[in-house]
């Protein structure tokens, strides 16, 4: 249907493409992934016709139509209802539509013969084009991607961006284009409309490119998976999980060959220097050199892999409870988002806000944030620091800055050396530190900001779809940071795979009530299909855990604070007893020298006495560090035993 041959792309005076192919045959269904500004999108855009090849061939079969989701479809703007945009789709069957209401005015007058022939033909052609399903058709679609029936008659310019990219997604599922490509549906998808989009790609009669940094959703939709890596593309004939072992199953023997040919070439280079001043040996040194220049160079493997090697700190522990809310209404206007309901933040939690967009989910983030206005009562917790991470604080980055200096304006005690480390896991690594903010791509402005929030030594983080425009590598950074992270935090998320990585609690809005499920991810997902098979039965639907009520659950905190109290104190015992049996071996070290500085021989040696004075401060200095340790451990020993008693 389509093949690339030979293709070399250059943007921008960098090499995107060198010398790559790819075929797409009839209903392939293709996952496009690869680092941020490997060129995926690139390539769409070189498919659609958009840019033009440097060199090499796209070609085309004569039947292929091509539908491209792209980003810049986020800045369309139309008076006309969201159902009409969307039936725009069915150009040929609205224009049969005209023509036939036009036919039906003239017979009101004039009921001649040709007028019912053209008539006849005309709707023998619509009926084709299945015309009398088409509204049905655009409604289950815009409803399946998350609108309701009443907002169908609404005007586009009314909705967000997010919404509108929706309308053209419906758009182009309509039409049906014997290939679909699609570049990050899931940005502007929420969970109900990704597992509606899922099934419906299932029997999708073309064929499909995706680019998606989405695991769990390339799993479900692709068979194969086109990888973008040092300007080709490696192609992979399985879904994401089947390319993550094998490609570690290729590295692994790619890595294989190239230390066995660098040991060849070694052994080689060996024997042409030790002979090659040998008169007998000249013919052999040559017949060496010659196969040196034409051997076929294996590449070494290239770690894409990113791996977090630092710790996020903070300075200051929270209290148990972290917040409260209790009894919070939140309406705008005649819609109610919250009514009533109450909910608690433990220390430790991470808790996974999910569900339909509409429902509340920002609302409730901007309500924990303290910067929503509420009815009822919001109660923060002892020593709580919190970060709030959200799209809109892209915004709010000094575009003038370099990246070092952006995280410097956090007021963070790290070392240059240190936000290096940081900029690095990141995926910012030498001069791309000194990189100006305005220069950055939305998604390097994306892990900027989640830098600054990750080191703001907060202990409660605040995160509104921190995965939007990452890719999986940078999306995998977020996940080992996170799982590093030692304080409390609530992550709004659509990314499955990101959501069962990091959350020990699930967070939903529904009948305007804030509910939890106890648990990870997939044991929510287990008991959500559990209650909707239940349902379909006609069954009592399985019921959520129970919780605990306020007065067990309070006494629990209590029994579980005197506990941890109790161990507390036996380790601050025991490390007050090494702490003294340190001072009265650094008590003992100083006699010892004082008993040495007041012997003749080393009083009248300069040398000696240089020595061990020194030895001596040394010894002070060792001795005051624990002077202090040790009246720290007796204050909080003092603390721990009056709150246990």
């Amino acid at each position: 249907m389509i093949s690339i041959t030979n293709l070399s792309f250059h943007f921008g005076g960098r090499t995107l493409y060198d010398t790559t192919s790819l075929h797409i045959k009839p209903k392939d269904r293709i996952g496009l992934i690869g680092a941020n500004g490997t060129g995926k999108s690139t390539l769409l855009r070189l498919i659609d016709g958009e840019y033009q090849p440097d060199g090499g061939v796209i070609s085309k079969s004569n039947d292929c139509s091509i539908g491209f989701l792209n980003q810049d479809l986020l800045s369309y703007q139309s008076d006309d209802s969201i159902l009409h945009v969307t039936m725009q789709a069915f150009e040929r069957a609205l224009q049969l539509q005209v023509e036939i209401d036009k036919v039906l005015h003239q017979m009101e007058v004039n009921y001649e013969d040709k007028l019912v022939d053209k008539l006849t033909r005309l709707q023998e052609e619509y009926e084709q084009l299945d015309g009398y399903t088409l509204q049905s058709r655009a409604e289950e679609i815009l409803e399946g991607l998350g609108f309701s029936t009443e907002s169908l008659q609404r005007p586009l310019r009314e909705f967000s961006g997010g919404w509108r990219m929706r309308v053209m997604l419906a758009k182009l599922l309509l039409q049906k284009p014997s290939l679909l490509m699609l570049d990050e549906p899931t940005n502007h998808l929420d969970l109900p409309s990704i597992e509606w989009i899922e099934n419906y790609l299932e029997t999708y009669e073309g064929a499909i490119i995706i680019v998606s940094h989405d695991r769990f959703f390339l799993d479900n939709t692709v068979e194969t998976i086109a990888e973008v890596s040092q300007q080709k593309i490696n192609v992979y004939s399985g879904n994401y999980s089947f390319y993550l072992e094998e490609k570690a199953l290729r590295n692994e023997i790619q890595k294989g060959a190239f230390e066995n040919q660098q040991a060849k070439i070694r052994q080689t280079e060996r024997f042409i220097e030790r002979f090659k001043a040998k008169a007998s040996k000249s013919r052999q040194v040559q017949s060496r050199v010659k196969a040196l220049a034409k051997i076929d160079m294996i590449d070494d493997v290239v770690d894409e892999t990113a791996r977090v090697n630092f710790r996020f700190t903070f300075s200051q522990q929270s209290g148990r409870n972290v917040l409260e809310l209790e009894d919070i209404s939140k309406a705008y206007g005649s819609l109610q988002i919250l009514n009533n309901t109450t909910a608690r933040i433990e220390k430790g939690d991470k808790i996974a806000l999910i569900g339909a967009n509409g429902r509340g989910k920002s609302t409730l983030l901007r309500i924990i944030d303290g910067s929503e206005p509420i009815e009822g009562k919001r109660t923060a917790g002892y020593n709580v620091i919190k970060s709030f991470f959200a799209q809109h604080q892209l915004e709010s980055l000094n575009v003038e800055s370099n990246l070092l200096d952006e995280l410097k304006q956090t007021g963070t005690a790290k070392t240059e050396m240190e936000l290096r480390g940081v900029l690095g896991c990141f995926l910012f690594s030498n001069d791309d530190v000194f990189k100006k903010i305005k220069v950055l791509s939305g998604g390097e402005k994306s892990r900027v900001a989640l830098a600054k929030t990750l080191i703001s030594e907060a202990n409660f983080l605040l995160l509104d779809e921190p995965t939007n425009h990452l890719d999986i590598v940078s999306v995998n950074i977020l996940i080992q940071a996170l799982q590093q992270y030692e304080g409390t935090f609530v992550v709004v998320s659509h990314d499955r795979f990101f959501v069962s990585q990091i959350a020990n609690k699930i967070w939903y809005i529904e009948d305007q009530e804030i509910k939890e499920y106890p648990g990870t991810f997939e044991e929510y997902e287990y008991w959500r299909e559990q209650r909707e098979a239940d349902r379909k039965a006609g069954v009592t639907p399985t019921p959520l855990p129970k919780k605990q009520n306020d007065s067990a659950a309070k006494e629990n905190h209590a029994n579980d604070a005197r506990r941890e109290a109790q161990n507390n104190l036996k380790k601050a015992e025991r490390q007050l007893e090494q702490t003294e049996q340190k001072i009265a071996e650094f008590e003992k070290q100083k006699a010892l020298v004082d008993a040495q500085l007041a012997k003749p021989e080393v009083f009248g040696s300069v040398e000696l006495l240089h020595k061990h004075n020194a030895e001596r401060t040394q010894i002070e200095a060792n001795l005051a560090e624990q002077m202090e340790l040790w009246e720290k451990l007796v204050a909080e020993i003092a603390l721990l035993q009056q709150t246990i008693s």
